[in-house]
C-alpha cells in the first residue's frame, strides 16, 4: 500500500519539487474559437510541450531525484508501454543512472525506440502490462533496483501537482479545472494543491466511459477492479486506481464526468482547430469532459481549464478520430432507411431529405421489392435535428432506423455493405470480438473453433490500438451454439453475439 501523507505536506512537497531540473513551465493557452462557441473562457494547460510530450516526466523525476544516493547507483526499474517509460528514461539520463524499462512485447516500435533514444534499457517482456509489471517487481527485488510506480506514490503525485502550482500563478481567477483520471496521479496532485490554496475552485475529474475506475470506486467507497477497460484512450486505460490516489481524489474532487470515445475524438478535433496541436486521446479527455459539463450545467462566463496531458499517439489512430469526431460532436447522424426498389425512389428520398449534406451513402441491390439504404447526414443542430429528420421521414411512410449509437454499424457495417448472403439456406450467427494485436491471435481463434465451423463473413480493422475489432459470422446450427459459446469463453477474448443486431439484418444477413 502506498504511503499516506497529509494534504499540507503535499503542498510543501509540490512547492519544493526539483522537477524544473528537467521539466519546463508549460503554456496556459486560451482556446479562442471554443471560448466563443461556449460562452466561457476556455484554456488548455499544454503539457504536450514537455520534452517527452507528456506530464509524466514531472512525477518520474520528482520520485527518482529524491532516492538515496546508494539506491541511485544501483539504478531504477519501471513498467510502462507509454509516457511513464519516457519520463523515467529521461529523468535517469539527466541524473546519470541506469533505467530499466520493462515493456510488453506488443508495444509499438516507436515507443520502444523512444525509450532507447533517451538512454533507457528497454526490456520487452510479456504480452500485456500486468506481465511486464510483474517482471519489473521481480527485477526490483532480485537486483536491488528502485521500482518507480506510475501513479500511486506521494512523490509521483507531488511531481504532477507542480502543474497546479504553475496554473494558479498563470491565472488565479479560474473557476473550474478539468483533469483526466487513469491511475489518478495527475488528478490527485492537481486537486490536492488547488483545494488547499483556492478551495472555491471546482476540480472535475474526467474519465473515459470504458475505463472509469475512479467512478466505480467512488460509488462503492472502495477501490474496484474493472473486468476490462477500453484501450482507445490508452493513457488512462487502468483497471484499478491507486490506494493513495483514491484517498486524495475522493476528498478533493467536486464531480466526476465520464465521456465516450466519440466525444474524445470531437475534443481532439477542437484542440487541433484552435491550437494546431495533435493530442493523444487521453490528452483530450479533460476537454471532452469540460464540454459535456458545460452543456449539462449550462455554464456561462466561467474561466475553465482543461489539462492537455500528452501528445504521444499512434499516428494511425488519427484515422479513427477523423471518422468519429463528427459523431462525438453530434454533427453527423447515421440512418438506415428502407425505400421501394423501383425507379425514382432514390430521387424521392433525396427530395424528402431537403437541402441537407449527405456525407455517406451505401447501397447494394438485394431484393426486388425493397432497398435498405445506409446513409449519414451532416447536422447543424445536433441530435434534435436528427430526431426531427427521423420523424419527418417516418411521417412520409419511410421505415427509418437510427444507427448513430450502434457500434457494429460504426465499426464494421459502414465499411462492408455489399449485399446480403446469396444463399437463403445458410444458417449463420454473427459475433463481434476484440482480438489482441499480437501475432497468433487470429490463429488462436480459428484453432479454438477446431475448424468445425465455416467462416461465412469476416471483417477486421486496425485502429492503432492494442486490440483489434473483428466481426465474424459462423455457419452453424442452433444445437451448436452452447459449444461455440464455451469455446469463445475459453479463448479469453471479449465477444458479443450480434445476430439480432438490426443493421446486420438490414444489410448483410441471409435473406429469408
Amino acid at each position: 500500500m502506498a504511503v499516506q501523507i497529509s494534504y499540507e505536506e503535499y503542498v510543501r512537497k509540490i512547492l519544493l519539487s526539483p522537477v524544473y531540473d528537467v521539466a519546463k513551465v508549460t503554456s496556459l493557452q486560451k482556446m479562442e474559437k471554443l471560448s466563443d462557441r461556449f460562452g466561457n473562457e476556455i484554456f488548455l494547460k499544454r503539457e504536450d510541450e514537455q520534452v517527452v510530450h507528456s506530464f509524466k516526466l514531472r512525477g518520474a523525476y520528482n520520485k527518482i531525484a529524491q532516492l538515496p544516493h546508494e539506491q541511485l547507483k544501483k539504478g531504477i526499474v519501471a513498467a510502462s508501454a507509454g509516457n511513464h517509460a519516457q519520463g523515467c528514461a529521461l529523468s535517469s539520463k539527466v541524473l546519470g543512472i541506469k533505467a530499466n524499462i520493462v515493456m510488453p512485447r506488443t508495444t509499438p516500435d516507436i515507443k520502444v525506440e523512444a525509450v532507447r533514444r533517451l538512454g533507457g534499457n528497454a526490456i520487452l517482456f510479456g504480452n500485456n502490462f500486468d506481465e511486464a509489471y510483474a517482471e519489473a517487481i521481480r527485477m526490483a527485488k532480485d537486483e536491488g533496483l528502485a521500482l518507480i510506480p506510475p501513479y500511486d506514490d506521494p512523490d509521483v503525485i507531488a511531481g504532477q501537482g507542480t502543474i497546479a502550482s504553475e496554473l494558479l500563478k498563470q491565472n488565479s481567477h479560474i473557476t473550474h479545472v478539468f483533469v483526466q483520471v487513469g491511475g489518478g496521479g495527475l488528478a490527485a496532485g492537481i486537486a490536492v494543491y488547488i483545494k488547499q490554496i483556492l478551495p472555491h475552485v471546482k476540480v472535475i475529474a474526467v474519465e473515459a466511459e470504458g475505463s472509469a475506475c475512479f467512478k466505480a470506486a467512488y460509488d462503492k467507497n472502495e477501490i474496484v477492479t474493472l473486468d476490462r477497460v477500453s484501450l482507445f484512450a490508452d493513457g488512462v486505460a487502468v483497471k484499478k486506481m491507486g490506494t493513495e490516489t483514491f484517498r486524495v481524489l475522493k476528498d478533493n474532487v467536486d464531480e466526476i464526468v465520464t465521456v465516450t470515445n466519440d466525444q474524445i475524438c470531437a475534443a481532439l478535433k477542437d484542440i487541433f482547430d484552435d491550437t494546431r496541436a495533435i493530442a493523444e486521446p487521453a490528452g483530450a479527455l479533460s476537454l471532452a469532459g469540460m464540454k459535456k459539463y458545460i452543456q449539462e450545467h449550462e455554464c456561462k462566463d466561467q474561466k475553465m481549464v482543461a489539462i492537455l496531458s500528452g501528445a504521444n499517439l499512434n499516428f494511425h489512430t488519427l484515422r479513427f478520430v477523423s471518422e468519429r469526431c463528427e459523431l462525438g460532436e453530434h454533427k453527423e447522424g447515421i440512418l438506415a432507411i428502407k425505400i421501394p426498389e423501383k425507379k425514382g425512389s432514390f430521387m424521392e428520398l433525396c427530395k424528402n431529405l431537403g437541402a441537407r449534406n449527405v456525407t455517406e451513402f451505401n447501397y447494394r441491390y438485394s431484393d426486388q421489392s425493397e432497398a435498405a439504404i445506409f446513409i449519414s447526414l451532416q447536422l447543424s443542430k445536433g441530435r434534435a435535428e436528427l430526431d426531427q429528420i427521423i420523424d419527418d421521414l417516418s411521417g412520409k411512410g419511410y421505415s427509418v432506423t437510427n444507427l448513430t449509437d450502434n457500434l457494429v454499424a460504426k465499426n464494421h457495417i459502414r465499411y462492408m455493405i455489399g449485399g446480403h448472403a446469396t444463399s437463403k439456406t445458410i444458417s449463420e450467427r454473427l459475433f463481434s470480438l476484440e482480438f489482441p494485436e499480437r501475432p497468433g491471435a487470429l490463429m488462436n481463434f480459428l484453432e479454438a473453433l477446431e475448424s468445425k465451423y465455416n467462416v461465412t463473413m469476416f471483417h477486421y480493422r486496425n485502429h492503432g490500438a492494442e486490440y483489434g475489432r473483428v466481426l465474424c459470422a459462423l455457419e452453424m446450427d442452433d444445437s451448436d451454439y452452447d459449444s461455440v459459446v464455451e469455446k469463445l469463453n475459453n479463448l479469453g477474448y471479449l465477444w458479443f453475439d450480434e445476430t439480432d443486431n438490426e443493421c446486420y439484418k438490414m444489410f448483410l444477413s441471409p435473406k429469408r
